[in-house]
């Protein structure tokens, strides 16, 4: 399975109640890669029903399903792997509970020291970021696409970029060496998520 395109992750705060499955769908349609559902206010339970509903859909579109930060919810949910953030527990035991075949991906800010022993650890994907400023996270360090053109130099897994990243500046951090763009607010902080969706695909599909 090729990890290259555009990655939505969801944020409860754009995407409440029926306007999930209905905004994850329009974006699936329109030719996401991955999906990541990050929830941060739901509880448990609540959490757990829309895992559960969204790796239904994704797999309907054979969209590969992460789960931000919870391995025992991706593992329920049988969705195709997790997100680790540096507080997340270790690569190690996420690939012991969820198996050789699932989809571990890594945070790593701005260190390329971190990717390295993320990629020797046997991590599938790396992300950094974040790039621009962030409407879902404006607190988050900032990156320089400097990381990105050494990351191509001395990684071999897929590179993902993350933070405030659209339409109109995703061809930048393409040409920096990202493979992958993962996007929130613009397309899920869209009326048009198809649309957005569809521009940001198209922006990947020219720098290929």
């Amino acid at each position: 399975m090729q990890l290259a395109g555009i990655y939505a992750i969801t944020d409860d705060s754009l995407l409440p109640g029926q306007k999930l499955l209905s905004a994850v769908e329009a974006a699936l349609r329109a030719g996401i890669c991955l999906l990541q559902y990050r929830s941060k206010s739901h509880s448990a339970t609540d959490k757990l029903a829309s895992a559960k509903a969204l790796q239904a859909l994704c797999a309907r579109y054979h969209t590969p399903l992460i789960i931000n930060d919870d391995t025992s919810l991706c593992e329920a949910a049988a969705a195709a792997g997790v997100h680790l953030g540096r507080q997340d527990g270790s690569i190690e035991a996420a690939r012991k509970q969820l198996g050789d075949s699932a989809i571990i991906g890594v945070s790593c800010h701005a260190c390329i020291e971190d990717a390295l022993q993320a990629e020797h650890q046997g991590a599938d994907y790396v992300a950094f970021g974040r790039f621009f400023p962030s409407l879902s996270k404006p607190e988050a360090a900032a990156a320089d696409l400097e990381i990105l053109i050494q990351a191509r130099e001395q990684l071999s897994i897929p590179i993902v970029a993350i933070g405030g990243i659209n339409a109109e500046n995703g061809a930048l951090v393409l040409q920096a060496g990202a493979d992958i763009l993962a996007v929130i607010h613009a397309i899920f902080g869209s009326d048009d998520v198809s649309a957005q969706t569809r521009k940001l695909v198209d922006v990947y599909n020219h720098a290929h």
